[in-house]
């Protein structure tokens, strides 16, 4: 539901609301927030509210330190886990320095540029996550340990699958958000879930990620459990993925798909740094259905980039190298800008891998390009990249590049 500023001041009068976070992520995709009282809410929409970016990764050293946040109405959300009397809002937030200018490293910003300039080149851009994580459970001190919830297989069911009544919770919790969750189900790994969403815009997708592993972390500790939505958390269990859907329109009708992919394809090694930005993302590549090669297919889940069985407008195409530790807006910025080159190019997609490629022979795995096997690899890529320093402040390039 969209507001506007005045709406948001009427709402939180009326509706019994004391306590108002404003959040933003720092440069990692990390959600921060500051709460205030409904007595300040006016002067957060007109000066904004200061924060010690010093203190914030990728936000600024300790000389230039002080940034403010100006709340986005139109991502006004009830906290549905807070008190019903006494309630508490969110809304995520624009990042500025003091005389008002967008503060390089807000990548919540860097996302709405480049939908901003997709939109000039004729086109909208569309996404949708499949958000993997664990269930652990806790000890005696509430601590997290690496014991998994239960031990079910892919789309078990109860009583084996023990995650069920916390992903209902979950489900429920985002739908009173505003957010719709498609379907939701136990993954291969014991205590691994999934939930899916219906494709949105490119912002709401993004702001719709951030919100989804706040909602867990809060259902799951309500439910005396730990979601752990890190790529690797058990050595020897599959790994999580942030599988990414991604579709695109043209203003004139188009649906230039095939393009698209293949500006995805081309660029995909120089974006690897930051879609899968730690060291245990390269131990999830390359097994358990985590792609290892740059190829696309129909046919299987060995690939990089799935076009997925579907019609009309849920037609799209599922990268599935990203995990979780990515920062969406980042992914989404960067996505939009490879798929738009791909679009503008009339780049040409190479041809089909339909093999399964986990099971196939080095002299046919020779024809494909590896994804980055390593941190270092894909930092080293990222750093020579003009299509990454056409797109990104070069702050945040040394930040993931360090």
């Amino acid at each position: 539901m969209k507001y506007t500023k005045e709406e948001v001041i009427q709402f939180v009068s009326e509706e019994d609301v004391k306590f108002i976070r404003l959040a933003f992520c720092d440069v990692l995709g990390k959600q921060k927030n500051i709460s205030i009282m409904p007595d300040e809410l006016k002067r957060a929409f007109e000066f904004g509210i200061a924060i010690d970016a010093s203190a914030v990764d990728g936000f600024g050293g300790d000389v230039y330190s002080d940034l403010l946040l100006h709340p986005d109405p139109d991502t006004l959300s009830i906290l549905p886990w807070r008190p019903e009397h006494g309630r508490v809002v969110r809304m995520f937030c624009t990042v500025t320095y003091p005389d008002g200018r967008i503060f390089e490293n807000d990548t919540r910003s860097i996302l709405k540029k480049a939908i901003d300039e997709a939109n000039k080149a004729g086109y909208e851009f569309y996404f949708g996550a499949e958000a993997e994580f664990y269930l652990f459970k806790l000890d005696e001190e509430g601590e997290p340990t690496k014991i998994p919830y239960d031990k079910a297989g892919y789309m078990d069911v109860a009583i084996a699958d023990k995650g069920e009544n916390v992903r209902r919770e979950i489900c429920l919790t985002l739908e009173q958000m505003g957010i719709h969750p498609e379907s939701s189900h136990h993954e291969e790994g014991p205590g691994q879930n999934e939930i899916d969403f219906r494709y949105s815009d490119a912002l709401s997708a993004a702001d719709n990620t951030i919100t989804f592993a706040t909602v867990v972390g809060a259902v799951a500790g309500r439910n005396g459990l730990y979601a752990d939505f890190s790529p690797k958390p058990l050595s020897d269990k599959p790994g999580n993925g942030l599988h990414i859907n991604m579709s695109v329109k043209g203003k004139d009708g188009s649906s230039p798909m095939t393009s698209m992919i293949a500006g995805v394809l081309n660029h995909i090694s120089e974006m690897t740094a930051f879609l899968n930005p730690t060291d245990s993302s390269y131990e999830r590549l390359g097994s358990d259905k985590a792609p290892k090669f740059i190829s696309w297919s129909s046919e299987n889940r060995s690939q990089l980039v799935r076009i997925p069985a579907a019609f009309g407008e849920y037609k799209r195409a599922e990268l599935r190298s990203p995990d979780p530790a990515a920062n969406p807006y980042l992914a989404f910025a960067l996505l939009i800008y490879a798929g738009l080159d791909g679009i503008q190019k009339c780049t040409e997609l190479p041809r089909p891998a339909n093999i399964n490629l986990y099971k196939a022979d080095e002299k046919t795995l020779a024809e494909y390009k590896r994804l980055p096997q390593s941190r270092e690899e894909a930092i080293k890529i990222a750093k020579n990249s003009d299509f990454i320093k056409e797109h990104l402040p070069e702050i945040m390039i040394k930040t993931y590049c360090k």
